[in-house]
């Protein structure tokens, strides 16, 4: 069993507490918070890119529980459609963590930046949208909505990963029809069975680094709590200018990946 400590410096492991713990407040209110993570983690010495990510989805999944869990006693999220939702997300995001394996993410990327390009213009544009819950769907057409935004998102988070939570809180405000607070409350626990499912994956394969993991894992709960405490406090209308925000970011990330991958 590998920790991560081995030659890690005090400033590195510093860095990676408060980059857990950002990304955990991040993740709470509208998800996207492997953009912190995961270049804090690619500091850690002889590092390898699959043992950033399965170290990144073990503390990942102690931030979205906690969040999850402090989302649905402040909350209330209906668990008669988030369940069933995850349950379909976890195999979804399993199948992609295996294809991951053996397809490079960087022919998916320029496709991943236009979908939130439009993501941004569509909640930019729109700002009535997510304010109150108005559900689109009714009975078994709104369940199948729902598991198949799982299938989808579950899938890519398990394959690419950036900005999944993202992801979720937009197609459940614009496919399904919730307000941004509801709408991220039910992320979370959808984006805590995407974690688990990538890690079944990765669990075998002896790549996760479980010191770095568990630290990253405390630090990402106690920001996925004050996260989720914060959006319940000052509601949809806040989760939507920080859902922007992180967006932006995404775009930027990905653009110069694209960028990097492909033009330098």
């Amino acid at each position: 069993m590998i920790s991560g400590f081995e030659s890690i410096q005090l400033t590195t492991i510093i860095l990676i507490v408060v980059a857990g713990f950002a990304a955990g407040w991040v993740d709470a209110v509208v998800g996207g918070g492997g953009l912190i993570q995961l270049p804090a983690l690619l500091l850690v010495p002889g590092i390898a890119p699959v043992q950033a990510l399965a170290t990144n989805k073990m503390g990942s999944i102690f931030g979205t529980a906690t969040s999850a869990a402090t989302y649905y006693r402040r909350v209330g999220p209906d668990l008669r459609t988030a369940v069933p939702m995850a349950v379909i997300a976890l195999a979804g995001s399993f199948g992609g963590a295996s294809l991951a394996a053996t397809l490079p993410a960087a022919v998916f990327k320029p496709i991943i930046v236009v979908a939130l390009v439009a993501v941004a213009l569509f909640t930019a544009l729109r700002p009535g949208v997510g304010e109150l819950t108005a559900l689109r769907h009714e009975g078994y057409k709104h369940y199948a909505v729902a598991c198949l935004i799982g299938a989808v998102i579950g899938f890519y988070d398990g394959l690419i990963g950036p900005g999944t939570g993202s992801f979720l809180v937009i197609a459940l405000v614009s496919a399904m029809g919730y307000a941004f607070l509801e709408a991220s409350a039910k992320a979370k626990i959808v984006n805590m069975a995407t974690n688990a499912g990538a890690l079944l994956f990765f669990l075998p394969h002896g790549s996760i680094l479980w010191g770095v993991g568990l630290l990253l894992g405390a630090a990402n709960m106690a920001g996925g709590y004050l996260g989720a405490r914060t959006a319940v406090q000052q509601g949809s209308k806040f989760v939507r200018v920080v859902f922007l925000v992180v967006v932006a970011a995404l775009i930027v990330k990905l653009a110069y990946d694209v960028w990097q991958e492909n033009f330098a």
